[in-house]
């Protein structure tokens, strides 16, 4: 990303947020690395294939300047990713067809680590977002929802962030992490207007679903899902901005993602 890119982006949190002062300033505060390192350790589900790296040129030319160049070989959804809602939603909206504004935007996060950490099946459920709402106000039209379960501090420890490192259809039988109950999600989807939704493990419905219930809920209704988020343990409650961007795959059911949070100094 260029830094005129970097600069646009942050003026333009400053002025969602609501803080811009003089022309050209930029309020105080933090930026969070919400995405975690690709490579031949990141996490992906049991059936695809790890990311690969190889190696092009490394080394000093010819001509006396040293050059390096790499090729790269991904599944879309493994490591920090998307999955766009066509990934569970047949004619949903593809990765470079969701709007940015769906993208970037405030952001609130729903703490369940207590829970989570106590029973690597526990589902999410409304209780906890009445719970939520109860303490910190409505979850307001637009947000960015992001779910923190505690297992981010896991990673990328593959028994431990996803109950087993076997590949296959025997992994994906023996998947035991936290998700969103599929009540939860169609409530979410209904009842509050949200602009995406990100989870601290390997995917939204826990890992013991069959139906994948919150997927479809969640992506019928064009809501974008962040998987595998990073560092959400240094990201409070309310106040912060999120900046969502994927790789932009023409067609793409989801696709690796770049995501920061800026905490204003008042947020923390």
């Amino acid at each position: 990303m260029s830094l005129t890119q970097i600069v646009s982006l942050a003026v333009l949190c400053c002025l969602s947020a609501g803080c811009a002062t003089q022309y050209g300033s930029f309020p105080s505060g933090q930026w969070i690395d919400l995405s975690y390192d690709y490579s031949s350790e990141t996490i992906y589900w049991p059936t695809a294939e790890p990311f690969k790296l190889d190696t092009v040129s490394a080394g000093m030319t010819e001509k006396g300047y040293y050059y390096s160049a790499y090729e790269f070989c991904a599944a879309e959804h493994g490591g920090t990713h998307i999955d766009a809602p066509i990934h569970f939603s047949h004619g949903g909206k593809t990765v470079d067809q969701i709007p940015l504004t769906q993208l970037v935007a405030p952001t609130v996060k729903v703490d369940v680590s207590e829970k989570a950490m106590a029973n690597r099946d526990y589902q999410i459920n409304v209780e906890d977002f009445n719970t939520w709402e109860s303490l910190h106000g409505k979850i307001p039209d637009g947000s960015i929802v992001l779910l923190q379960t505690g297992y981010g501090r896991y990673w990328p420890d593959r028994v431990k962030y996803l109950g087993t490192d076997k590949r296959g259809a025997e992994g994906v039988a023996e998947l035991h992490f936290p998700g969103l109950h599929p009540e939860a999600a169609k409530w979410l989807v209904n009842s509050r207007r949200i602009n995406a939704i990100g989870i601290d493990t390997a995917s939204v419905d826990y890992g013991q679903s069959q139906a994948f219930g919150s997927h479809v809920m969640l992506m019928g209704k064009s809501t974008p899902v962040f998987e595998n988020i990073a560092n959400l343990d240094k990201v409070p409650t309310t106040g912060a901005q999120v900046i969502a961007l994927p790789m932009k795959i023409k067609g793409g059911s989801g696709s690796p993602l770049r995501a920061i949070a800026f905490i204003p100094d008042e947020a923390r």
